[in-house]
């Protein structure tokens, strides 16, 4: 068990997130994430897995990502840091980066319609499939380089 940080009066204190805090997310997300948005590879892998494979893709980062941020950290505590519905804003900026980061560069690199196609020619369903479990595989790092990130800055 760590030690809460508590005041005088008895009043405990949480750990500010703050935007520098998720600044230094994307810094490592984005990093991490684009050699894998532009890999053929992956988005072949994408196209070929099951539902069940993509759900268990976006659990293992969840858990990443949460291991990174509260194992492998000793000085951090999640009940020690603010929360949204009992889910620390941490963990959800790291989420939020994670997936976010990997979107934004497959839109900006046109990914989706170099290595899935585009509508008409591919149903517009099928590229958003592919492009979700492409995004969900790419994930995996970024959550890597955003939690390294926080962690260290």
């Amino acid at each position: 068990m760590r030690p809460r940080h508590v005041l005088p009066s008895g009043t405990e204190l949480r750990r500010q997130f703050r935007l520098a805090d998720s600044a230094q997310q994307l810094v490592g997300g984005f990093l991490l994430a684009g050699p894998f948005v532009v890999t053929e590879e992956v988005w072949v892998l994408a196209a070929s897995m099951s539902q069940i494979q993509a759900a268990l893709t976006i659990v293992l980062v969840a858990l990443i990502g949460y291991g990174a941020l509260y194992q492998a950290d000793t000085k951090r505590d999640p009940d020690d840091e603010q929360q949204v519905i009992g889910v620390p804003i941490r963990f959800l900026s790291l989420m939020i980066v994670a997936f976010g980061s990997v979107a934004i560069l497959a839109g900006i690199f046109d990914a989706p319609a170099t290595f899935v196609g585009s509508p008409p020619a591919v149903p517009i369903a099928e590229v958003a499939t592919v492009t979700a479990r492409a995004i969900s595989v790419g994930a995996v790092f970024s959550v890597v380089g955003a939690a390294t990130a926080d962690s260290v800055f």
